[in-house]
């Protein structure tokens, strides 16, 4: 079990960047939440199995179409036992 904080920047607001990681995050069994940052970044927590999250992170380096990923910042974090996955703010 791993958590982890996740920042990606470049074009990644405006093209379905939260909506998509929720939906994968949520068919890996990943909770945690997703978030646009008001300087154009998207932030993420993912808590779930190693592999699940390193997909999800994968997946991050990509993006949805549409986006474009100059870089993906990873830190990792204590388990906090979360539940479920959501779009916040």
């Amino acid at each position: 079990m791993r958590r982890v904080r996740v920042r990606v920047t470049g074009l990644v607001q405006g093209v379905y960047f939260r909506a998509e990681a929720r939906d994968r995050a949520r068919s890996l069994g990943i909770a945690g939440w997703v978030r646009n940052a008001a300087d154009g970044a998207v932030e993420a927590t993912f808590e779930g199995e190693d592999e699940h999250v390193d997909a999800l992170l994968a997946w991050c380096r990509r993006g949805p179409p549409g986006a474009r990923v100059d870089r993906v910042e990873v830190e990792r974090e204590e388990p906090a036992a979360e539940k479920g996955f959501r779009v916040v703010g």
